[in-house]
């Protein structure tokens, strides 16, 4: 494991001189000491359910209707090929990113680096301590991106716990040089108005912008005050990466008053999240357009201008969406597949009181030309492998599988599992494969699951979140031209062109 140890205070740019004093330095260590979590980067605790659910959850399972506890179960057009326990980074496992034969997988204690050359044998090249919620991960070239979204004491991977009450409280971006990937350097932070909840890569020849999305502003909070109606831009050169700095804050939902232009939730909307901010961007850089996920809004922009992205349209669901979450394209950009995390991630949704069209997917069409598009609802997807009421579950992050001619996606949902299903058809989507293993409590309400599953060069891989990275294998005809479409570089959020 690497340890990365400096004293700086808070800083909105670190530059040379920064570096000069330490942010390079790395140390081996045995074990994470001195840095420490913040109460936010740790998963819920366990919730007490009723005896009734309990006992529902083992009568589902004596009668065949659900897996055993922590039973492997999966599609017949599936292969569990591999998985890899945590190892020194204890914390939750979350997103992933992909580059070459390297796998990177991010945790609330910082991010870990697997060779994937041999999929069914995933071997550890390196494991960074760096904790802070929720280290969403991505790679461009020789920069890993890592978001902050707890506030920590300062910049550094030894930071503590602060409250952001505090002025000299951090939160934001971390940039390291991966050029070597058995020793990650970290080389840049930059601060960011609310912190860095998830970002996304919008990748130049020269440069690297990244669109951090943040939420959740409050006036006690000096560095995160209302309204926070927009996103921040970060500049990074790829060749002076320890420049990298905010370079604008473009409002997406411009509005009188202190709460901006977004959806005002509750009482209004009841049910509904109100919007402060974007949860989760993703861009189509060859169709210059992006796709927002913004907690009560969903919003189709154009990135033509990366540091002036200008918004096409908006939509909301007040009827069934709760949290739009995240957003992904097809391959043609006529359709885009939003996520409605009902419950925020530890709640039980995927059961019959729920119901079909809350916690699920919305397909949109995208209709029109240029800034004259529309997104079009069409209808909702979700799993229909009902999940007991000790096991947290709904719509989650996942990619799409690059076949000519179809719509498919791979997608987690936490302990309902990894999804492949397809919407060619988008006001007909229906599974074509799953894995999932049982809950894995019949007497609690844990947080587990899968966090992130995503295809990449002929293999699904996922973070789950307690057990460890799995490696799954897909074969079904129609999945099965995917794998002669092999990418140098994955970032889910930043979609690719697979056949331009």
């Amino acid at each position: 494991m690497i340890l990365f140890n400096d004293r700086r205070t808070r800083r909105r740019r670190l530059g040379a001189g920064a570096i000069a004093g330490g942010v390079l330095a790395a140390l081996l260590v045995a074990a994470p000491a001195g840095a420490t979590p913040d109460p936010g980067d740790v998963p819920p605790r366990p919730k007490e359910v009723s005896k009734s659910a309990q006992a529902e959850a083992r009568e589902a399972i004596e009668n065949g209707e659900i897996p055993g506890q922590d039973e492997i179960v999966h599609s017949a057009n599936i292969e569990h090929v591999a998985n890899i326990p945590k190892d020194v980074l204890a914390g939750t496992n979350t997103d992933l990113a992909f580059q070459g034969r390297y796998a990177f997988a991010g945790n609330y204690d910082g991010f870990r680096i697997f060779d994937i050359s041999n999929p069914g044998s995933p071997k550890t090249v390196a494991q960074v301590l760096c904790p802070g919620s929720q280290n969403d991960i991505s790679v461009s070239g020789n920069l890993l991106f890592l978001s902050t979204d707890s506030s920590r004491s300062d910049s550094s991977c030894s930071s503590t716990t602060q409250p952001a009450t505090e002025k000299s409280s951090w939160e934001g971006m971390k940039v390291f040089d991966i050029s070597d990937k058995r020793n990650p350097r970290y080389v840049a932070a930059v601060e960011t108005a609310c912190g860095s909840h998830t970002h996304t890569l919008v990748p130049e020849r020269r440069n690297v912008y990244v669109y951090v999305s943040s939420y959740s502003p409050n006036a006690t909070y000096p560095d995160c005050q209302p309204p926070h109606d927009g996103i921040s831009v970060i500049k990074v050169p790829r060749n002076a990466p320890e420049k990298a700095a905010v370079v604008g804050f473009p409002v997406l939902f411009p509005g009188e008053g202190p709460d901006g232009g977004g959806n005002p939730g509750g009482p209004t909307n009841p049910g509904v999240s109100k919007t402060t901010g974007c949860h989760d961007i993703t861009v189509l850089p060859s169709a210059d357009l992006a796709a927002g996920a913004c907690m009560g809004d969903g919003i189709l922009f154009s990135v033509k201008d990366p540091e002036h992205p200008k918004v096409i349209d908006r939509v909301q669901d007040n009827v069934n969406f709760a949290f739009w979450h995240s957003a992904t394209f097809n391959q043609k950009a006529n359709k885009v597949v939003f996520t409605d995390e009902l419950g925020g991630g530890p709640a039980p949704t995927c059961n019959e009181a729920t119901g079909p069209n809350r916690g699920a997917d919305g397909i949109y069409d995208i209709v029109g030309k240029g800034d004259k598009r529309k997104l079009v609802f069409r209808t909702y997807f979700k799993i229909s492998r009902h999940q007991a009421d000790t096991e947290n579950c709904v719509a989650h992050n996942g990619s799409l599988i690059p076949v000519k001619g179809r719509d498919l996606m791979v997608q987690a949902w936490y302990q309902g599992g990894v999804s492949v299903w397809e919407f060619t058809d988008s006001s007909k989507p229906r599974e074509i494969a799953y894995f999932e293993r049982g809950p894995a409590s019949t007497e609690q309400l844990t947080f587990g699951g899968s966090w992130s599953a995503y295809y990449y060069n002929g293999y699904i891989y996922s973070n789950e979140i307690t057990k460890g990275f799995d490696v799954l294998k897909i074969k079904d005809r129609r999945t099965d031209p995917a794998r002669w479409v092999h990418l140098r570089e994955f970032n889910a959020q930043t979609q690719p062109d697979y056949f331009g």
